[in-house]
């Protein structure tokens, strides 16, 4: 399995805080059976993202390490005007082993109708937006139509894998799994802090989705659209999102 979104990286974020447990994270993900990860250090208001020393810990990872993982860098990146400034200046440092694929974080407070914009001068600077866990993010499981309308746009969507095992309760749960029925969920991937209740693990939700959808989705979202992330190629499995025909049968989860 392939991991793309993962806070591996000692001291940069509320990830681990030594490089000690960082190595555990990693042992952890090799004996889940996960060959790549990206370490995606928050950059936010709260947690300020430096490119050079987030190489210069992956390179003390790996160097630990060996060829036993494989550890590239990205980010979480958090749609502020003063990241956007600095994407319009470097986007390469935020993406995906400095590739074209962004993993975009969501206000939980407010996502203003401008966000339309925004993600749509994203696509057009030459990079693929990934936006990260909709299914814990109220505003969009209270407007699902916004994240179906940005995917039917070009845009992908990345749930948690401790969201599918029910981890983060039952709202997050079956959302999760409604979105990837309705092929909006293009990447399941571990959002990993800690070895402790925010473990690099992916089987258990590999798991899930392969007895729910079978095995071509299961690798789909696992191995072959991660990997197609990780080496900057456009991905082999993209459903067609078609419009949602309101209906009073159809139940959205927004409650536990």
């Amino acid at each position: 399995m392939v991991d793309v979104h993962c806070h591996i990286l000692p001291g940069l974020d509320d990830g681990p805080d030594t490089m000690e447990e960082s190595l555990a994270m990693a042992e952890t993900a090799i004996a889940e059976g996960i060959t790549h990860v990206v370490a995606t250090p928050h950059a936010n208001n709260k947690f300020w993202f430096d490119f050079a020393h987030v190489c210069q810990l992956r390179e003390q990872l790996l160097a630990q390490l060996g060829d036993r993982l494989k550890v590239a860098t990205g980010c979480d990146f958090h749609l502020s005007p003063e990241n956007l400034s600095s994407l319009r200046k470097d986007s390469r440092a935020y993406c995906i082993n400095q590739r074209d694929y962004l993993l975009l974080e969501f206000n939980e407070i407010s996502i203003p109708p401008s966000m339309d914009q925004t993600l749509h001068e994203i696509q057009l600077a030459g990079l693929r937006p990934i936006i990260t866990h909709p299914e814990r993010n109220a505003i969009l499981l209270a407007h699902p139509e916004r994240l179906r309308d940005w995917v039917r746009r070009g845009c992908f969507a990345q749930v948690t894998g401790g969201a599918l095992t029910g981890v983060f309760g039952l709202v997050a749960q079956q959302n999760a799994l409604e979105w990837i029925r309705d092929g909006i969920i293009h990447f399941v991937a571990s959002d990993a802090h800690n070895n402790r209740n925010r473990p690099l693990r992916l089987q258990g939700a590999y798991d899930v989705v392969e007895g729910q959808f079978g095995e071509e989705k299961a690798r789909a979202l696992f191995l072959e659209n991660p990997l197609a992330a990780f080496e900057g190629r456009d991905l082999p499995h993209v459903p067609e999102v078609e419009e949602e025909a309101p209906s009073p049968k159809r139940k959205r989860f927004l409650f536990f």
